[in-house]
């Protein structure tokens, strides 16, 4: 198998081509399926991820690497057909039941539940990813490390299998052949699973294989319309709030509880489980496509093409970030880090017409140019010049925003 690097540099560009090209596509045959808002919230969660992923590779090499060393049971697996095969099913059977436990457990969903605080399906939805999500799924793929898969074999085959996955979040792509539906995971049955419907509430775990959920009795054909979401949705763009709601939710509760033993076990009681001496909550009522509104915000005009330079740029930044051949050292890849972290915080003030947010972006642009100084990553003089233009469209445009337009409010939660 490629180094796992190799493997993550060529996924993570495929990915955005599929996103690009189904955005054309939404927007050449007007289809409607793709919310511009939701489409950058869903990149910044996408880039916040990334970042962090970089330091879970570290801990899973460390931690899988000693298992392997220590505890295999074959001494060397070589990576063939057959084997990859196999280790693909193993990472399939693990995390279809990680992904069932996501949805049963509290602290397991607070790291599962902003991919599903999505409200539309499309690939970009796929990119939505918790930054906790990844450390919570490598909790359980260890056995594989016993059995004598190499830690970094297993690290290529979950981007392999997350690729996978990616390419179930889908509108465009309607039933295939029953045979293909009735063994594999498909974008209709993937589209059940992200429905707030009361018959699609908990199905259709599966990534790759459907007939674990066939097998263990979570199965459910598409046979109505999917309503998207979640029943306790963060109603922001901003990725901290994305990442963090459900933990928040949690926490209170947990402040509430009169016994200290349920301050604790709640966090791994199953969603509904309410401590004692506090009041069960009623389940919410059915969202149904009638009743359903979708958060949105109230953006700062002439916004849109602003957000499209700063994602082309944060997108160029995070991969000079994350690529294993990148020419920045460990230090500098957590500078890079803060700044993007910065940058998407920026873009939800953006959409959400947040004043702090302007005031924020010429404080980055002032940080990135002294990173791209002190890494000199423009070496050449038209690299120079373009990020010139970028810092001065940048600058002249976020102040447009915060000049022109102060009769603008804050975004309507």
């Amino acid at each position: 198998m490629q180094s796992v690097g190799n493997i993550y540099a060529w996924l993570t560009p495929l990915a955005i081509f599929f996103v690009l090209l189904e955005v054309g596509i939404n927007a050449w045959y007007k289809k409607g399926l793709i919310r511009f808002q939701e489409l950058i919230a869903n990149f910044g969660t996408a880039i916040g991820n990334q970042t962090v992923n970089v330091l879970v590779a570290a801990g899973v090499y460390v931690v899988y690497g000693y298992l392997w060393q220590n505890f295999r049971i074959i001494d060397h697996i070589p990576m063939t057909w057959y084997t990859f095969l196999l280790l693909l099913l193993g990472v399939d059977f693990i995390f279809y039941w990680v992904h069932r436990w996501g949805h049963h457990i509290n602290i397991m969903w607070a790291a599962h539940s902003p991919h599903h605080s999505a409200e539309e399906m499309n690939f970009a939805v796929a990119l939505r990813a918790s930054v906790t999500q990844r450390l919570f799924s490598f909790l359980f793929f260890w056995p594989l490390t016993i059995i004598g898969f190499a830690p970094e074999d297993i690290y290529a085959m979950t981007g392999i299998h997350l690729f996978i996955a990616f390419l179930h979040h889908t509108e465009l792509i309607p039933k295939l052949w029953r045979g293909i539906e009735y063994v594999f995971t498909t974008p209709s049955h993937h589209r059940v699973h992200h429905g707030v419907n009361y018959k699609y509430l908990d199905k259709n775990f599966s990534e790759f294989l459907i007939i674990w959920d066939r097998i263990f009795g979570t199965f459910q054909e598409e046979d109505e319309k999917v309503v998207y979401g979640m029943y306790s949705h963060p109603n922001s763009w901003n990725p901290v709030k994305i990442n963090f709601h459900y933990y928040v939710l949690l926490w209170k509760q947990a402040k509430e509880a009169p016994y200290v033993w349920d301050k604790i076990r709640l966090w791994f009681m199953p969603l509904g489980w309410t401590p004692r001496g506090l009041q069960p909550k009623p389940f919410p009522e059915e969202i149904t496509l009638a009743n359903q509104q979708k958060y949105s915000s109230q953006a700062f005009r002439y916004s849109g093409i602003y957000l499209v330079v700063q994602l082309a740029f944060g997108l160029f930044l995070m991969l000079l970030t994350i690529r294993e051949q990148s020419v920045l050292g460990t230090a500098e890849r957590w500078m890079a880090a803060i700044l993007l972290w910065q940058m998407i915080i920026n873009w939800s003030g953006i959409l959400e017409s947040e004043r702090w947010a302007v005031y924020s972006e010429w404080i980055r642009l002032l940080l990135t140019g002294i990173f791209l100084y002190y890494t000199a990553v423009f070496g050449e003089l038209w690299q120079v010049l373009l990020f010139g233009l970028y810092v001065l469209y940048t600058t002249v445009s976020s102040g447009f925003f915060l000049v022109l337009q102060p009769q603008l409010k804050p975004a309507v939660k």
